[in-house]
Protein backbone atom coordinates (compact mmCIF):
# COMPACT_ATOMS: atom_id res chain seq x y z
CA UNK A 1 0.00 0.00 0.00
CA UNK A 2 2.64 2.71 0.66
CA UNK A 3 4.36 2.05 -2.28
CA UNK A 4 1.41 2.32 -4.19
CA UNK A 5 0.99 5.55 -2.44
CA UNK A 6 4.13 6.61 -3.24
CA UNK A 7 4.03 6.28 -7.13
CA UNK A 8 0.40 7.84 -6.79
CA UNK A 9 1.60 10.95 -5.06
CA UNK A 10 5.26 11.24 -6.73
CA UNK A 11 2.78 11.33 -9.94
CA UNK A 12 0.57 13.54 -8.92
CA UNK A 13 3.68 16.10 -7.96
CA UNK A 14 4.91 15.66 -10.88
CA UNK A 15 2.31 16.97 -12.69
CA UNK A 16 1.79 19.92 -9.93
CA UNK A 17 5.42 20.99 -9.36
CA UNK A 18 7.55 18.85 -12.51
CA UNK A 19 10.07 16.37 -12.14
CA UNK A 20 12.75 18.29 -11.15
CA UNK A 21 11.34 20.34 -8.42
CA UNK A 22 9.90 17.28 -7.10
CA UNK A 23 12.03 15.89 -4.32
CA UNK A 24 12.06 13.01 -2.11
CA UNK A 25 11.60 14.35 0.90
CA UNK A 26 8.42 16.43 -1.22
CA UNK A 27 6.83 12.67 -2.25
CA UNK A 28 7.26 11.02 1.46
CA UNK A 29 5.93 14.11 3.25
CA UNK A 30 2.48 13.78 0.90
CA UNK A 31 2.40 10.10 1.86
CA UNK A 32 3.03 11.19 5.46
CA UNK A 33 6.06 9.11 5.60
CA UNK A 34 10.12 9.40 5.96
CA UNK A 35 12.63 9.74 3.31
CA UNK A 36 14.10 6.11 4.62
CA UNK A 37 10.63 4.43 3.73
CA UNK A 38 10.70 5.72 0.39
CA UNK A 39 14.07 4.62 0.21
CA UNK A 40 13.10 1.12 1.17
CA UNK A 41 10.53 0.70 -1.79
CA UNK A 42 12.33 3.04 -4.54
CA UNK A 43 16.33 3.09 -4.72
CA UNK A 44 15.54 6.33 -6.47
CA UNK A 45 13.64 9.43 -7.39
CA UNK A 46 13.96 8.10 -10.90
CA UNK A 47 13.16 4.17 -10.36
CA UNK A 48 9.88 5.49 -8.90
CA UNK A 49 9.47 7.36 -12.69
CA UNK A 50 10.73 3.96 -14.24
CA UNK A 51 7.87 2.63 -12.39
CA UNK A 52 5.67 4.96 -13.42
CA UNK A 53 6.44 4.34 -16.95
CA UNK A 54 6.11 0.64 -16.43
CA UNK A 55 2.41 1.82 -15.38
CA UNK A 56 1.82 3.76 -18.39
CA UNK A 57 3.42 1.02 -21.04
CA UNK A 58 0.61 -1.24 -19.44
CA UNK A 59 -1.93 1.08 -19.47
CA UNK A 60 -2.01 1.32 -23.18
CA UNK A 61 -1.27 -2.16 -23.73
CA UNK A 62 -3.91 -3.26 -21.48
CA UNK A 63 -6.52 -1.59 -23.95
CA UNK A 64 -4.99 -3.36 -27.23
CA UNK A 65 -7.30 -5.70 -28.17
CA UNK A 66 -6.74 -6.96 -30.61
CA UNK A 67 -2.90 -6.16 -30.40
CA UNK A 68 -1.11 -3.69 -32.33
CA UNK A 69 0.87 -6.49 -34.21
CA UNK A 70 -2.66 -8.20 -35.11
CA UNK A 71 -4.07 -4.41 -36.49
CA UNK A 72 -1.43 -4.37 -38.48
CA UNK A 73 -1.06 -7.64 -39.73
CA UNK A 74 -5.14 -7.15 -41.12
CA UNK A 75 -4.36 -4.30 -42.59
CA UNK A 76 -8.30 -3.22 -41.82
CA UNK A 77 -9.02 0.47 -42.52
CA UNK A 78 -11.43 0.08 -39.86
CA UNK A 79 -9.72 -1.88 -37.43
CA UNK A 80 -6.41 0.82 -38.09
CA UNK A 81 -9.52 3.64 -36.90
CA UNK A 82 -10.77 1.65 -33.83
CA UNK A 83 -7.17 1.36 -32.59
CA UNK A 84 -5.82 5.10 -33.17
CA UNK A 85 -9.27 6.44 -31.80
CA UNK A 86 -8.62 4.02 -28.64
CA UNK A 87 -5.26 5.32 -28.46
CA UNK A 88 -6.47 9.16 -29.00
CA UNK A 89 -9.09 8.34 -25.96
CA UNK A 90 -6.31 7.32 -23.90
CA UNK A 91 -4.08 10.38 -23.67
CA UNK A 92 -6.22 11.90 -21.15
CA UNK A 93 -5.32 9.32 -18.86
CA UNK A 94 -1.63 8.86 -19.52
CA UNK A 95 -0.76 12.05 -19.82
CA UNK A 96 0.54 12.97 -16.81
CA UNK A 97 2.82 9.76 -16.80
CA UNK A 98 3.77 10.75 -20.43
CA UNK A 99 4.72 14.52 -19.20
CA UNK A 100 6.79 13.61 -16.76
CA UNK A 101 8.77 10.74 -17.94
CA UNK A 102 9.71 12.87 -20.44
CA UNK A 103 10.94 15.79 -18.16
CA UNK A 104 12.55 12.89 -16.47
CA UNK A 105 14.67 11.60 -19.25
CA UNK A 106 15.97 14.93 -19.59
CA UNK A 107 18.16 14.32 -16.11
CA UNK A 108 17.59 10.59 -15.65
CA UNK A 109 19.55 9.08 -18.79
CA UNK A 110 17.92 5.35 -17.84
CA UNK A 111 13.95 6.73 -18.27
CA UNK A 112 15.42 8.14 -21.80
CA UNK A 113 16.45 4.26 -22.50
CA UNK A 114 13.01 3.25 -21.49
CA UNK A 115 11.06 5.56 -23.46
CA UNK A 116 13.52 4.88 -26.31
CA UNK A 117 12.74 1.06 -25.62
CA UNK A 118 8.73 1.82 -25.02
CA UNK A 119 9.17 3.56 -28.59
CA UNK A 120 10.99 0.84 -30.24
CA UNK A 121 8.85 -1.65 -28.98
CA UNK A 122 5.43 -0.75 -30.27
CA UNK A 123 7.89 -0.60 -33.68
CA UNK A 124 8.90 -4.03 -33.24
CA UNK A 125 5.30 -4.76 -32.95
CA UNK A 126 3.98 -3.32 -35.75
CA UNK A 127 6.84 -4.55 -38.09
CA UNK A 128 5.73 -8.37 -36.84
CA UNK A 129 2.63 -7.66 -38.31
CA UNK A 130 3.54 -6.43 -41.89
CA UNK A 131 6.10 -9.20 -41.63
CA UNK A 132 3.29 -12.15 -41.31
CA UNK A 133 1.11 -10.00 -43.71
CA UNK A 134 4.39 -10.04 -46.26
CA UNK A 135 3.34 -6.21 -47.74
CA UNK A 136 6.16 -4.20 -48.93
CA UNK A 137 9.52 -4.53 -49.47
CA UNK A 138 11.50 -5.88 -46.19
CA UNK A 139 13.94 -3.43 -46.28
CA UNK A 140 11.05 -0.77 -46.08
CA UNK A 141 8.85 -2.47 -43.38
CA UNK A 142 10.83 -1.12 -40.36
CA UNK A 143 10.81 2.53 -41.58
CA UNK A 144 6.84 2.46 -42.85
CA UNK A 145 6.59 1.74 -38.74
CA UNK A 146 9.01 4.45 -37.49
CA UNK A 147 7.18 6.65 -39.63
CA UNK A 148 3.52 5.74 -38.51
CA UNK A 149 4.17 5.35 -34.66
CA UNK A 150 6.47 8.61 -35.12
CA UNK A 151 3.39 10.55 -36.17
CA UNK A 152 1.17 9.26 -33.92
CA UNK A 153 3.61 10.04 -30.89
CA UNK A 154 4.48 13.44 -32.22
CA UNK A 155 0.70 14.18 -32.21
CA UNK A 156 0.38 12.94 -28.73
CA UNK A 157 2.65 14.78 -26.98
CA UNK A 158 1.52 17.94 -29.27
CA UNK A 159 -1.56 17.15 -27.42
CA UNK A 160 -0.68 16.62 -24.13
CA UNK A 161 0.53 19.98 -24.38
CA UNK A 162 -1.76 21.77 -26.62
CA UNK A 163 -4.79 20.49 -26.25
CA UNK A 164 -7.16 19.76 -29.56
CA UNK A 165 -5.74 22.65 -31.78
CA UNK A 166 -7.34 20.77 -34.60
CA UNK A 167 -10.61 19.04 -35.18
CA UNK A 168 -9.89 15.56 -33.13
CA UNK A 169 -12.19 13.81 -36.00
CA UNK A 170 -10.29 15.57 -38.89
CA UNK A 171 -6.88 14.50 -37.13
CA UNK A 172 -7.98 10.88 -36.52
CA UNK A 173 -9.28 10.26 -40.60
CA UNK A 174 -6.09 11.90 -41.16
CA UNK A 175 -3.81 9.32 -39.84
CA UNK A 176 -5.82 6.26 -40.69
CA UNK A 177 -5.17 7.55 -44.16
CA UNK A 178 -1.24 8.17 -43.44
CA UNK A 179 -1.61 4.60 -41.07
CA UNK A 180 -3.25 2.90 -44.29
CA UNK A 181 -0.77 4.38 -46.81
CA UNK A 182 2.24 3.30 -45.05
CA UNK A 183 0.88 0.04 -43.36
CA UNK A 184 -2.13 -1.45 -45.48
CA UNK A 185 -1.69 -0.62 -49.23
Amino acid sequence: MTRRLLLEKGLELFEEKGYAATTVDDIAAAVGTTRATFYSHFPSKGQLMRSLVERSNQMLTEADVPPLHSVVESGDRELIRTWLARKFDQWAEIRPYVVAAHQAAASEPDIQTALDQWFDSAIDDMQAGLDRAGRFDPISRRVRCALAFGELEFFSRRWMRLGWTVDRDTSLELMVQNWCFLLAE
